[in-house]
């Protein structure tokens, strides 16, 4: 395992060493967990958004014919 050094105020630390003795675990195991638990439940952070949710703001927002791109009389002559 690889060694990970961080810095925390003492008043954390103390919650910290509370909670591992209440778990009856290491604090290294506690804060294990609980990275990996914020990575897990937050897959926001590291997947990249659809294209949908690029653009999801502007859904709705454009008034025209609902059949605009199928119906043959608005697509007549397009691209000559």
């Amino acid at each position: 395992m690889t060694t990970v050094t961080l810095k925390m105020p003492q008043s954390l630390a103390n919650r910290l060493g509370v909670a591992a003795e209440k778990r009856q675990t290491s604090r290294s195991e506690l804060i294990r967990t609980a990275v990996l638990k914020y990575i897990d439940e937050d897959p926001s952070k590291t997947a990249e958004p659809s294209a949908y949710d690029c653009v999801r703001e502007f859904s709705g927002t454009v008034e025209g014919p609902c059949d605009l791109s199928s119906h043959p009389r608005h697509i007549e002559g397009y691209g000559k």
